[in-house]
């Protein structure tokens, strides 16, 4: 039985969805949880495969392989990772940045921006998952995935930076948020073989099928199911080409240049059959 993990974030909801749905995962047990979470379930070996923060990949490349074509990215705006700010971002020097607990990959994304971009230096603050939100005592907060299109919908006289937005108008690059990362144990293993295959099947019937997928979707109860498929379709991007792997590996560079990691990785692969070629 492969492990897999499953964030629960409405950017995720497409894949999972045909996934779940439309191909036999009678070998598959789902794991629920955010993708900090996950990341330390898939550290520890408790599950074997996930889409799981970029950053991962790079604090831990010796233990983990990467499954071709598959990425949650954005090219632009992601809509979901947001800085909630009282004040414009270029007068936050000095200043303290309340983070959300639940992915590092945008916590460092967000430090590289106020760095390198902004040429900014300001302190950083992890709150305890579940505490943070929009009325929380801070100059700046940064909030990912549900709580952050949640807060976006609210009323707010926040000013609010995509950092999707600002990575891609400042780079020219997607960003890859995530990636689907699995054990080396289980890199070769007929079961995840099939998977890759099917996500990346998967992957390719999403744009044809959000109007489906958003009809049974729990996040249309608070998001809408207009704004629900316009965010998938205009925000949400699950592909990894070559535009995207240079993105990620300018990433890990910038990582590396503000001592977040130790290395810039080489980015490991597994070998999947059959698809290759059509690719």
């Amino acid at each position: 039985m492969l492990k897999i993990g499953q964030i629960e974030y409405a950017n995720c909801t497409p894949l999972f969805h045909l996934l779940r749905e439309q191909f036999d995962c009678l070998e598959y047990e789902f794991v629920l949880g955010v993708p900090a979470e996950l990341n330390r379930l898939l550290l520890a070996g408790e599950i074997d495969v996930c889409p799981s923060s970029s950053i991962e990949y790079a604090y831990h490349p010796d233990l983990y392989s990467i499954l071709p074509h598959l990425s949650i990215s954005s090219v632009g705006a992601v809509g979901s990772v947001l800085l909630f700010s009282t004040v414009p971002i270029e007068k936050l020097n000095g200043c303290l940045i309340r983070l959300s607990s639940e992915s590092a990959t945008s916590v460092n994304l967000l430090k590289i921006l106020i760095r390198q971009r902004f040429g900014l230096s300001c302190t950083y603050e992890t709150a305890p998952s579940g505490t943070i939100d929009a009325e929380y005592s801070s100059p700046a907060l940064l909030l990912i995935g549900d709580s952050a299109l949640r807060t976006s919908l609210g009323k707010s006289a926040h000013y609010v930076y995509d950092l999707g937005e600002m990575w891609h108008s400042w780079t020219g690059y997607p960003f890859v948020f995530a990636l689907w990362l699995c054990r080396n144990e289980v890199a070769k293993g007929g079961v995840l073989n099939t998977l890759s295959r099917q996500l990346v099947e998967a992957k390719d019937r999403v744009p044809g099928q959000l109007e489906q997928i958003a009809t049974g979707a729990k996040e249309v109860d608070w998001m809408g199911k207009d704004q629900l498929i316009a965010y998938w379709r205009d925000n949400i991007s699950y592909q990894l080409d070559e535009h995207a792997k240079a993105g990620l590996m300018l990433y890990y560079t910038k990582c590396f240049e503000c001592g977040l990691i130790g290395a810039v990785p080489t980015l490991h692969f597994i070998e999947v059959e059959d698809l290759k070629a059509k690719r």
